[in-house]
């Protein structure tokens, strides 16, 4: 009788005998920030010149072939979104059946966006003390937040409140936000952190914002199940 075996097909044996361009878009799938030449580089074991070549031929077959999403270079580094012509459908997909209320989760962290803005998404979990992920991307959605820049130390996305929002609330500017500590759930928790500088969340967790993509293992990521 023949023996069974359990023998897998051969295969690239460490990263640097990866096809290249498969591999750039394996990773680029799951950052949570615009990649660096340089750390793309120094994960696929090539040489720099060899990355951003591939990264900037991919660019150009997906903008020929005529793909929904795109491959920009942003921030320094480079990230796939979706392609503005076809924004409307990810928009009817996002949109559809969610209700007009904001859950008190979502409430919680756009008031942190908005007293502490410019803010990164590590920081408003660390004033929450839970990943925000999942309700950021929903702020991102619904227009009441946007990206404004990165952080020099770290590179981290900053994020703002919009004029969606201020319309929405019925403000004229942010001057007009009422005093903190009546509407924040986390006020005390917030103030503790401003003067000892002592988050409640770690900072240098994993983030998320990658539509499709997985949380980070290990992490707690606070669902908005009633979204907008």
């Amino acid at each position: 009788m023949s023996e069974l075996t359990t023998d897998l097909p051969a295969g690239p044996r460490t990263v640097a005998d990866l096809d290249l361009k498969p591999a750039l878009e394996a990773v680029l799938m799951v950052v949570d920030e615009p990649a660096t030449e340089e750390h793309l580089a120094k994960i696929l074991e090539r040489p720099k010149r060899q990355i951003a070549d591939a990264l900037r031929e991919l660019a150009d077959e997906y903008t020929v072939q005529g793909r929904g999403f795109e491959l920009r270079y942003v921030a320094n580094g480079w990230r796939f979104y979706t392609r503005a012509a076809y924004a409307p459908a990810v928009e009817r997909f996002v949109l559809d059946g969610q209700q007009a209320r904001l859950t008190q989760a979502a409430l919680e962290t756009l008031a942190v966006v908005a007293y502490r803005q410019p803010v990164s998404r590590s920081r408003v979990s660390a004033v929450r003390g839970v990943n925000c992920d999942g309700v950021m991307r929903t702020l991102l959605q619904r227009g009441l937040i946007e990206e404004a820049g990165t952080e020099p130390e770290t590179g981290a996305i900053l994020y703002r409140t919009t004029n969606y929002f201020l319309e929405r609330m019925g403000l004229r500017g942010l001057d007009e936000l009422p005093e903190l500590a009546p509407f924040l759930p986390e006020a005390e928790a917030i103030e503790a952190e401003t003067q000892e500088g002592v988050p409640s969340f770690d900072p240098d967790a994993p983030d998320d914002d990658v539509p499709g993509s997985p949380v980070s293992p290990g992490t707690h990521d606070e669902d908005d199940q009633t979204e907008l």
